[in-house]
């Protein structure tokens, strides 16, 4: 038996509930719909509500945020991420697959020689006078 609150669309938390669960000012939240990232629906008394998918955005830009990323950046970054993973679900459920390099969820290695820190030599001119 499935009921509204399994679809993680409903918007089943008050702002209040919302900045709670978060540990996040309701202000947090207010900053990203007027970010654009979350759109709250509102309840017959006006008042904001929201979902378990638009708290899991919330979540990820509060980590970019204690990371030192800016709130725009953060937005844009969730907006992508959000994007990339329902593309992904839309080619799994027409029957594709992804491969380890396009699978969002995999972490990429990163290439060997960016982990290793080289030192190259300085050039050196030599500016000591001549003698005429």
């Amino acid at each position: 038996m499935s009921t509204t609150f399994d679809d993680a669309d409903f918007p089943a938390y008050t702002m209040g509930r919302a900045a709670d669960m978060l540990g996040v000012t309701p202000a947090f939240l207010r900053s990203l719909g007027v970010a654009g990232l979350i759109e709250p629906e509102r309840s017959l008394g006006g008042h904001r509500r929201y979902s378990r998918h638009q708290l899991l955005l919330a979540g990820r830009v509060r980590q970019l945020l204690d990371e030192g990323i800016l709130l725009t950046a953060a937005c844009r970054i969730v907006t992508l991420e959000d994007r990339l993973a329902a593309a992904h679900r839309r080619i799994l459920e027409l029957g594709g697959s992804l491969t380890p390099d396009e699978d969002a969820d995999v972490p990429t290695q990163t290439h060997p020689d960016i982990a290793t820190t080289r030192y190259y030599p300085t050039p050196r001119t030599d500016h000591s006078p001549t003698a005429p």
